[in-house]
């Protein structure tokens, strides 16, 4: 396991511009990556084709192409992380509603404890990035802890954490944001 001072050490380089950092890191917070890729991905529904692995090597891609990273620290990888799987897990599921033309979905739940094993559809999940992105115009944090519980799959503690608050900031925060998502998947005036 690669220390703390070796991850910050790494980080700073790629801030600093050394692409081949990024490299070397990865193979560091590999494991951590593929726990919550792992997290993520047991929601999803039986026969879909992303599995673990794939989408922790499609978080490398999408971070390997991505222009100058200016990662602060720890946290803020793991957050870009996190960004990055959700965007992947949704492009998987457009292209995979694309395919079936999106026949019989239904309503996604966001209520823990059942968040980390019920199982999503790909028309729910993009019904779910559509309501997070407007979400994120309005309240940017609301929508981070939304990435972070939900896609990531981080408890209240890691995502407290991650977003250097407090862990009853963010049990507020993501009741705020469900009742938010919810009304909005509903269909209702997301104001």
């Amino acid at each position: 396991m690669a220390s703390e001072g070796e991850i910050t050490r790494l980080l700073a380089e790629l801030r600093g511009g050394d692409r081949a950092a990024l490299n070397r890191l990865f193979p560091l917070v590999y494991e951590e990556l593929r726990e919550r890729a792992r997290r993520e991905l047991r929601r999803r529904s039986p026969g879909e084709t992303l599995n673990t692995t794939a989408l922790v090597h499609e978080v490398y891609l999408k971070l390997a192409d991505a222009s100058p990273l200016a990662l602060e620290d720890r946290r803020h990888f793991f957050a870009l992380a996190a960004r990055a799987m959700r965007q992947i897990v949704v492009d998987h599921a457009r292209r995979a509603l694309a395919q079936k033309r999106g026949g019989g979905a239904r309503a996604v739940t966001l209520d823990a404890p059942e968040l980390g094993v019920q199982p999503v559809q790909p028309a729910e999940l993009l019904a779910l990035d559509r309501a997070l992105s407007e979400l994120g115009e309005l309240d940017e944090r609301l929508a981070r802890t939304v990435e972070l519980r939900f896609f990531a799959g981080l408890s209240v503690e890691e995502t407290a954490e991650a977003m250097d608050v407090s862990p009853r900031t963010v049990k507020r925060d993501w009741r705020k944001a469900r009742a938010f998502l919810h009304h909005a998947i509903a269909g209702g005036a997301a104001s």
